[in-house]
């Protein structure tokens, strides 16, 4: 299947409803493991990915080194791989496109782009934001690819859940700004209460992606809300090393 194919696949993948399963790996061993298990698509989480590598979260990871860890899983698996891409490791426009234009070469197909500022405070302004994402769909344009850009902004993940419903109409107004950009997914990790995702899907014409996390605990839950996309972030890792841990402490 070629890059294209992949790319249209992944998109097509995204249903209201009957959401796309990403139980997000780190690796070229884990991608195999769980194309072999039978999902049709794969996701890197970029928590994971750094810890893996020994790096802390937020683009420590050195940009050629990530692109090199991409290349493996793409080519171990025939399924569309998605890469979480933090900020695109630029503030720029031009930094983003070439950052991009190296990404969609690994086989990449997709993207998670945040609009928290990395290595900085708070978000971008939704204009400053919305300006990135033209960037990188231009990139993807450049490269014939319909590149999967999955929006994610942080106005939840570290905010009170006691103000969380404050924070649903600034949602809105970046979603519908990120999609006039070019965006293809809105991603709003962090938040859990069912009525207010309910009122995200309801209202963002981009499908929308959950963590699974918290009260999101079944994907039945996240698909009677509308969800189109249900991820688990660093999860699968912290189970894993656990896991190992814990299974060499038996041995002792």
């Amino acid at each position: 299947m070629s890059q294209k194919d992949k790319a249209m696949m992944f998109r097509s993948l995204h249903r209201a409803g009957a959401p796309l399963v990403l139980y997000n790996i780190w690796d070229a061993g884990g991608a195999k493991a769980l194309a072999d298990a039978g999902a049709p698509a794969v996701a890197t989480g970029s928590w994971s990915v750094a810890a893996a590598h020994g790096f802390a979260d937020g683009e420590a990871i050195p940009l050629d080194l990530l692109l090199v860890i991409v290349g493996r899983i793409v080519r171990s698996v025939d399924v569309p791989v998605s890469v979480d891409f933090e900020g695109g490791y630029a503030s720029d426009a031009a930094g983003l496109a070439a950052n991009v234009a190296r990404l969609i070469r690994t086989g990449a197909v997709g993207i998670n782009f945040e609009d928290r500022i990395v290595r900085g405070e708070g978000l971008y302004p939704v204009e400053v934001q919305a300006a990135r994402i033209r960037a990188i769909r231009e990139a993807a344009r450049e490269a014939d690819l319909p590149l999967f850009i999955n929006a994610r902004t942080d106005l939840f993940l570290n905010a009170d859940p006691a103000a969380q419903e404050g924070c649903v109409a600034e949602a809105l107004h970046r979603a519908e700004a990120y999609a006039a950009a070019g965006a293809d997914g809105f991603f709003v990790p962090g938040l859990t209460d069912h009525g207010l995702i309910r009122a995200i899907t309801s209202s963002v014409r981009l499908p929308v992606n959950v963590m699974m996390m918290g009260a999101l605990g079944r994907i039945s839950d996240a698909a009677a809300l509308g969800v189109a996309r249900a991820s688990y972030g660093p999860g699968p890792y912290r189970t894993a090393m656990t896991e190992l841990a814990a299974r060499y402490r038996a041995l002792t």
